[in-house]
């Protein structure tokens, strides 16, 4: 029996009739509400060519967009580089056999992730406001990556457990058996295969908080991001829907290629774990490894 028809069963002549006359009505469900929206702006005259025209314009580029798009990858490569080993220490620390480390790793993990990233941002903010001596001028960044820190850094962890948790357990007792410490396990057999798995999981974290470094634009932290950045164009043209468009389709555009480049990492480590062309089979392996056999199959163990 084939896997396919172990998951589901194959759909008949109806149900595939069926599952067609749905997807028609979605498409056209979707085309109206596209048109509706299409429709709704060309009364407001938001395609108007003027109002798209200043996109056209370097200036609008260099002096508004491209600084704060530096500004939103400079905040979301600190915090991702900042926010992974982070994640993955926690995870691993609530992995521990020991309750004073589990515990503490446990509370701080779960406080973290249940407040909301706008208010740990505000809450830095204030903090490097009242009680440090950083220049007014980098603070923004300061509140904007702390608050991605500890909120994706706790996400991260659990990510990162998860993974750890979804290997089979002889891994960890072969190791063992090799005489390993459960640091050494963890460090070269458990987390270089969690990775692999979890790497849908991390990309779709790195995402938000990517997309999340908008939230350091309000007026309580004030970092110039992509969107407050490009907030003086709507106020010099009036064209605030076209400016929503364009910033739209620079996250997109990022969002595609930090994909595009998960898929390729994803690939290249599966590659890595093929056997090289040159390899060796099995009986041209060191005397030590077949020597340990089975005395009453002959086998090699």
């Amino acid at each position: 029996m084939s896997t396919q028809t172990v998951l589901y069963d194959i759909p008949g002549p109806k149900a595939r009739a069926r599952n067609w006359l749905y997807t028609v009505l979605f498409v056209l469900v979707l085309a109206l509400v596209v048109y509706y929206v299409y429709a709704g702006f060309d009364e407001k005259g938001q395609w108007a060519g003027a109002l798209w025209k200043p996109f056209i314009d370097g200036a609008t580029w260099t002096q508004f967009l491209l600084p704060g798009l530096l500004n939103t990858l400079k905040a979301a490569g600190l915090s991702i580089v900042i926010a992974l080993p982070i994640g993955a220490l926690l995870g691993i620390g609530r992995l521990s056999e020991h309750k004073w480390v589990r515990l503490p790793v446990g509370w701080i993990v779960e406080f973290f992730r249940a407040i909301p990233v706008l208010l740990l941002m505000v809450f830095a903010a204030a903090f490097y406001a009242y009680y440090t001596g950083i220049d007014s001028e980098i603070r923004p960044l300061f509140a904007a990556v702390t608050g991605l820190v500890l909120y994706n850094g706790s996400v991260l962890a659990e990510v990162f457990r998860a993974g750890i948790l979804s290997l089979p357990k002889g891994q960890a007792e072969a190791s063992s058996a090799l005489g390993m410490r459960k640091t050494q396990t963890m460090i070269n057999v458990l987390l270089p295969q969690a990775v692999t798995l979890m790497l849908p999981a991390l990309v779709s974290q790195l995402v938000v908080i990517l997309k999340d470094t908008a939230l350091a634009g309000q007026l309580t932290i004030g970092f110039d991001e992509l969107i407050r950045g490009s907030g003086p164009l709507t106020g010099l043209y009036g064209n605030t829907i076209p400016t929503l468009i364009v910033v739209a389709i620079i996250f997109i555009v990022l969002n595609l290629l930090l994909t595009q480049f998960a898929r390729w990492l994803e690939n290249k480590l599966a590659r890595r774990k093929k056997a090289p062309k040159g390899a060796k089979p099995m009986h041209d392996a060191p005397a030590s490894v077949v020597d340990a056999t089975d005395l009453n199959t002959g086998r090699a163990v």
